[in-house]
């Protein structure tokens, strides 16, 4: 069986779809199949490294990336940019997959799907995230009774709700390839690595981590005060903060009161193959998301929730539906949504040599359920779906 994957976007690239896409890749093609992934061109000064080798993956797919008109334009006028690039690239992309004659083609980009499924084709579309505001794409899925995989149960009901058949819609969470894991070093020598320029004084204290993105919808932006709420428990603490673009950093940090500077380690992005490292180093690890999004409270399946469980650490979880569906208070701490003060209390008993024995059970929980969301059972997942549907 062949399956031709088309990613209508920039790869590699430092975003978290780029390695979803990239490891369900690798994952088709551990389940034996014959694999094709199509990209569009796209400039990349900041990545020097092809797919292969910036997601540590196999390189048993194979990888074409399609000319594709690549421009920018300055302000308000970048977004009209980049629906023009993203229509023709779509087309561009579907020109080229027809010419594989794959028996299915595999997409996340909505305007690929309805351009294939036109085709009549056979074809997966991958559903991130729904909006009234596409119903034209959703209106096709429907009267094609195309075949969907949402990656959350929140995501499916909503879908189900617009009218699409539940049967045609398999539920996949995200997932997480295990090996990245095996760190041989431990947290003293990678606390030495990542706090070189800073005293042993500073390196012992309790440290939570958040990874990722410095979006609204991600919830991140109460971290600060978090960290003032926390310091009324102890003040042997650093919130240690990856990811983030340069804006939203500099956003971040202009909303910090001074007497809290000290108690945040903000690190920016850094390449994926460190994530494991830094979990390993951390006391516990904060997933935050905003209530008040769709986004985050039904729909999204985030890539760190499942790194965190496979990394051991204890994982404190902002209580919400999506996390939900993985998550349970076996395997992690959960504080009340959107309440500041109740974050801060959790860490702080996450934080407290008294609990040390009930966190380290949460935290193996949390690493034997992992074992459930690897990529390659998710990929067997789907074919499975598949079959069973034709």
């Amino acid at each position: 069986m062949k399956i031709v994957y088309l990613f209508n976007g920039r790869l590699p690239t430092e975003k978290a779809y780029g390695i979803q896409v990239a490891k369900m890749c690798e994952a088709f093609a551990n389940n034996g199949y014959e694999v094709k992934l199509l990209h569009p061109y796209r400039k990349n000064p900041s990545i020097g490294q092809d797919i292969f080798s910036y997601y540590s993956i196999k390189n048993n797919f194979s990888f074409e990336q399609v000319k594709a008109y690549d421009f920018y334009w300055h302000g308000f006028l970048d977004k009209i940019a980049f629906l023009v690039k993203n229509y023709f690239s779509a087309k561009t992309l579907v020109s080229e997959a027809l010419k594989e004659n794959a028996d299915i083609y595999y997409t996340r980009d909505e305007l690929a799907a309805y351009l294939l499924s036109k085709k009549n084709r056979n074809v997966v579309f991958e559903c991130h995230k729904f909006s009234n505001k596409r119903r034209k794409f959703y209106s096709h899925f429907k009267k094609k009774n195309l075949k969907l995989v949402a990656i959350s149960n929140g995501l499916k009901e909503d879908l189900v709700k617009f009218g699409i058949r539940g049967p045609n819609i398999l539920v996949a969470p995200d997932g997480v390839d295990l090996a990245e894991f095996n760190c041989q070093e431990n947290k003293i020598q990678l606390r030495e690595k990542f706090f070189s320029f800073h005293d042993d004084k500073f390196r012992r204290k309790k440290i939570a981590v958040y990874v990722g993105h410095l979006y609204t919808w991600k919830g991140a932006d109460i971290l600060t005060r978090v960290a003032e709420n926390l310091k009324q428990h102890n003040d042997n603490f650093l919130i240690w903060i990856v990811g983030g673009t340069n804006k939203d950093i500099e956003i971040l940090k202009k909303g910090m009161h001074p007497n809290i500077v000290p108690f945040i380690y903000i690190n920016g992005m850094v390449p994926h193959e460190q994530v494991a490292k830094i979990l390993k180093a951390a006391d516990c690890a904060i997933l935050t998301g905003n209530e008040s999004e769709t986004i985050s409270a039904k729909y999204t399946s985030p890539l760190k929730m499942f790194e965190y469980m496979a990394s051991g650490c204890p994982i404190i979880a902002q209580d919400l539906p999506s996390f939900r569906e993985v998550l349970n208070e076996n395997n992690s701490v959960f504080a009340k949504a959107g309440d500041v003060e109740d974050l801060a209390d959790k860490i702080a008993w996450v934080f407290d040599d008294k609990n040390k024995e009930l966190v380290e059970k949460i935290a193996e929980q949390a690493k034997e359920d992992v074992k459930n969301y690897t990529w390659r059972k998710r990929a067997g997942t789907i074919i499975k779906f598949l079959c069973s549907q034709s």
